[in-house]
């Protein structure tokens, strides 16, 4: 049996600022029809960032969907026209003021998957030791924390970082690095 449902209609309906919610009817593989609500989104990026003695910057900030502060790694969506390497480069000078350099990809990240096409570029990079101001946007509020890289990997291990593109980065991470595939 083919798993794929084809698309019969689509309807926006709501559009905000970080949501565009539609809703659609799709015929399902044994020929009935059902509805998907579910959120286009133009994706993200985030970045493991390693100073020369092995912490990650990481950042912490407020998370109003689930009403606490979180540790993250830095991230944020994609910008219309920048490659997700630019956006990448640009979440982290602005959410930590440092410059990062050799850039790998760590793949992408799916996390909403039953209701949300949000795609994640994941990435490792080394950033220089003196880092610049931060050039945060005007609604938002983080303070950076420099974390010893195994430490980090056992915060998510313990389920002390409880963010899933964080968890699932800093572990790929972990593994090419010790691996030696990078």
């Amino acid at each position: 049996m083919k798993l794929e449902e084809k698309t019969l209609s689509s309807e926006q309906v709501f559009k905000g600022v970080l949501l565009d919610i539609y809703r659609d009817e799709v015929l399902l593989p044994d020929g009935s029809t059902s509805v998907r609500e579910y959120n286009k989104h133009n994706g993200g990026v985030c970045v493991v960032p390693l100073t020369s003695d092995d912490h990650i910057l990481m950042v912490r900030q407020y998370r109003y969907a689930v009403g606490r502060t979180l540790l993250e790694i830095p991230a944020g969506k994609l910008e219309i026209g920048d490659t997700p390497l630019e956006n990448c480069r640009r979440e982290l000078k602005e959410e930590t003021g440092a410059d990062g350099y050799s850039f790998m990809t760590l793949g992408c990240y799916i996390g909403l998957c039953a209701y949300s096409n949000e795609l994640v570029h994941m990435y490792l990079c080394r950033v220089t030791d003196e880092y610049g101001q931060q050039e945060l946007d005007a609604d938002e509020f983080v303070t950076v924390e420099k974390i010893p890289f195994d430490k980090a990997v056992e915060m998510v291990l313990n389920n002390q970082i409880e963010d899933g593109k964080t968890q699932t980065a800093i572990l790929k991470a972990k593994y090419l690095l010790d691996s030696g595939k990078i």
